[in-house]
Parts: C-alpha cells; sequence; structure tokens
C-alpha cells in the first residue's frame, strides 16, 4: 500500500466533521433548493407564462418583451461574472441570504408597470442573482457533504429550478386568474416565504484550503477542465430547441393548438423536477466522468428524436427527457469539476464559475442564433432540433477524444 493509499484508508475510517451529519446535510440541500427555486426557478421560467398577460395589458409590446427576456440571460451571465468576487467581499452565505432578498424584491417591484428601463432594470436583477445563486450555493453546502452523496444532494440543489419550470406551468396560470399585479405579487410572497425559510438553514462556510500556485493553474488548464467548459457550453446550446420553441412547434408548427402545446411544456416540468435527483443518484454510483458521458448520449438520441417522428409518444420523451436534463446537467458537470479539482474549495468555485459563465454565453448565443436560423429556414423548426443534436454529437466526441488522449499519458 503507498502512502497516498495509506493517508487515504486513514481518511475514510476518521468519523464525520461537524455538520456533515446526515440530518444536517439534507437541511443544507433543502435551503440550495429553496435559493435556485427562488433565483433560478421562479425568477427565469415564470416570466414565460406572463408574456401574453404583458402584451394583453398592454404593459409592453410583444417587441418589448423579447428584450426583457433577454434582460434576465445578460443579468445571469453578469452574476456569473461577479460570484467569486461577491463572495471574497461578503462572504457567500451572506451573498446567498441578500441575492434571494433581491429576486424577491424584483418580484414585488415587477408589479408596478412605470417604465419600460425600470422593469428592464428589475428583469436583469433577476438575472443577476440566479447568476450569483448559480455558482455559489453548491460551493457553501457541498464542503460539508460526503463524496459519496454529492450528486445525489447537488440533485436536491438544483431540483429548484425543474419545480420552478413545474410553476411556470401550474402556479402561475392560477395567479394570473387574480390579475397581472396579483401574480407578480403572489410570486413575490412565496419567494419571501422560501427566503425565511432557508434564512438560519445555510452551513458555516468552509475556510478555503491553500493550494500551491502550480497546482491551481494545472487545474485551471488541464485539458480535461478547458474540455469540460466547452461541453457543458455545447450541452447549453442543445437545451434551447426544447426549452424555447417546444410549445410553438407543438402548437403552430403541428398544428395542434396551444393547449397542446402547454401539455408538452408541463411534461417539460414534470422531467426538470426529477431530473436532477436522477442525475445526481447515477454520478454518486458510477462517477461524474462516466455519467456525463452517458447523458450526452441519450440527450443526442432525445432532442433529435421529433426529426425522427412526430407521433405523441415520440414528444412525450423527447419532452420529459430534454426537462430532465435541463436542470440535471448541473449535477453532473458539478460533481465533475470536484474531481477534476479534489483539493481545493477556492479553485473548485472558480471552475464552477467559468463553467456557468460558458453555459450562460452558450445559452444567449443560441437563444438568438436560433431564432435568426428559423426565420432564415422558414420557420422550420426541425433545423433547430438537428443543430442541437449536433452540438450534443460535438460535446461526445470532445469527451471521448480527451479521454482517450489522457489515457495515452
Amino acid at each position: 500500500m503507498t502512502d497516498a493509499d495509506t493517508k487515504q484508508h486513514i481518511k475514510s475510517r476518521l468519523p464525520p466533521r461537524p455538520g456533515s451529519d446526515s440530518r444536517s446535510t439534507w437541511r443544507y440541500a433543502v435551503a440550495g433548493l429553496s435559493a435556485s427555486l427562488v433565483g433560478l426557478g421562479l425568477a427565469r421560467f415564470s416570466y414565460t407564462p406572463l408574456i401574453p398577460a404583458l402584451i394583453a395589458a398592454k404593459w409592453f409590446s410583444a417587441s418589448d418583451v423579447v428584450y426583457l427576456g433577454a434582460a434576465n440571460l445578460a443579468g445571469y451571465l453578469a452574476g456569473a461574472l461577479a460570484a467569486r468576487a461577491l463572495a471574497a467581499r461578503v462572504g457567500a452565505v451572506r451573498a446567498l441570504r441578500a441575492m434571494m432578498l433581491l429576486a424577491t424584491l424584483s418580484f414585488l417591484a415587477s408589479a408596478t408597470s412605470l417604465s419600460f428601463t425600470w422593469f428592464f432594470g428589475w428583469r436583469f436583477l433577476s438575472g443577476l442573482t440566479g447568476g450569483i445563486i448559480m455558482v455559489l450555493t453548491a460551493s457553501v453546502i457541498l464542503p460539508h457533504t460526503s463524496a459519496a452523496r454529492r450528486g445525489i444532494v447537488g440533485g436536491v440543489i438544483f431540483a429548484g429550478v425543474g419545480l420552478g419550470v413545474a410553476a411556470s406551468g401550474t402556479l402561475v396560470p392560477l395567479l394570473l386568474q387574480q390579475g397581472l399585479e396579483q401574480s407578480w405579487y403572489g410570486l413575490g410572497l412565496l419567494s419571501a416565504l422560501l427566503t425565511l425559510a432557508s434564512w438560519w438553514n445555510w452551513p458555516a462556510e468552509a475556510k478555503p484550503a491553500a493550494t500551491p500556485s502550480h497546482q491551481a493553474k494545472h487545474h485551471r488548464g488541464s485539458l480535461s477542465a478547458r474540455a469540460l467548459l466547452l461541453q457543458y457550453g455545447l450541452n447549453a446550446v442543445a437545451l434551447v430547441p426544447h426549452m424555447v420553441f417546444i410549445v410553438d412547434f407543438v402548437a403552430r408548427g403541428l398544428g395542434q393548438g396551444i393547449a397542446a402545446g402547454s401539455r408538452y411544456w408541463v411534461l417539460y416540468g414534470l422531467g426538470a423536477v426529477v431530473g436532477p435527483l436522477v442525475t445526481g443518484q447515477l454520478g454518486d454510483r458510477s462517477g461524474f466522468g462516466p455519467a456525463l458521458r452517458a447523458a450526452f448520449l441519450i440527450e443526442t438520441a432525445a432532442v433529435l428524436l421529433p426529426t425522427v417522428s412526430t407521433a405523441p409518444l415520440s414528444l412525450i420523451v423527447s419532452s420529459v427527457v430534454l426537462g430532465g436534463f435541463t436542470p440535471g446537467i448541473v449535477p453532473l458537470v458539478l460533481g465533475r469539476v470536484h474531481e477534476l479539482v479534489p483539493h481545493s474549495l477556492e479553485h473548485q468555485r472558480g471552475m464552477w464559475s467559468h463553467a456557468t459563465t460558458s453555459f450562460a454565453l452558450f445559452q444567449a448565443a443560441a437563444a438568438y442564433g436560433f431564432s435568426w436560423i428559423y426565420a432564415q429556414a422558414g420557420g422550420d423548426y426541425l433545423v433547430l432540433f438537428g443543430l442541437g443534436g449536433a452540438a450534443l454529437m460535438l460535446a461526445l466526441a470532445i469527451d471521448l477524444g480527451v479521454s482517450l488522449m489522457t489515457r495515452e499519458k
């Protein structure tokens, strides 16, 4: 047995650190779920079903609401870039609490239509909260989680994104029956309750371990790390056809109407609730590298399925699977980050911040690029699904290529 093996054996025999017991772990995970539900699930996805009401109430024109949606994406990117600096200045837990409060305030402020600039600013800030929450939440909680349970705990944290998707198709229509202003107030109240419920359930922040500068540079510049950032961005591209176009594809492209399109969005939301729990557990059992490779393969088949068949069963499978991987890819990539950077909290947070930025950039570019391609292709949705599948095939090819190269070394 080598010295490294001996140290690892002794470490595995040590009692768990204070705060890492099962009850505390799940309490922390629920706090993380609340944060992702507020800053990612509700702040982003609840806007989509509110768009028709915003136009009908003459708050904004149809072209305005597109720019307001883009404001959230821009804010998300800004949040991903600013998260580490904010955490270093005020502490990650304080930053998370502040972002949940800011997201709550953004809902309440959006109930008043003072001007386009006012609304744009709050949509940007709501996106900012999501970017910061995405980067910081897991890095606060996972150091208090055993390595064997990081996948499932990460899945619980980011199940909040799926709950937000589900709420966008169920809760928001119910709130709209009371009126547009009341809908924003209702979302604000829910956000406030989740913020309050999580307030005292965050763990104490783990102190970053000192990492030699040459080791940190190696992690940041390693081939596997750079490939992972690109793969995560390509995965974001592949999610766009379903995330943006699936309802319209069914409603107008297949001529089945808005009601039918909305049903597939609900299925997408149901998949999003379960997805991160399934993928997180898969990562724990098989390792995050193999699980990520399997995810790319399954996603490729699901994205391309509508190009082969538009039968109801095909669309159901495609919607549920892609809904599942919308948040479900997150615990897999996050777990892979921890595998590639195993000993430094600060550099794990840094790499995860870069990954989140990559995802945001690729997703925003794909959302606008696919809209342009759709117009140029004369409204052919199948081209978009084909491009999404191609992005995933490229991600899988990169993964296999890097795996072969590292083995040769």
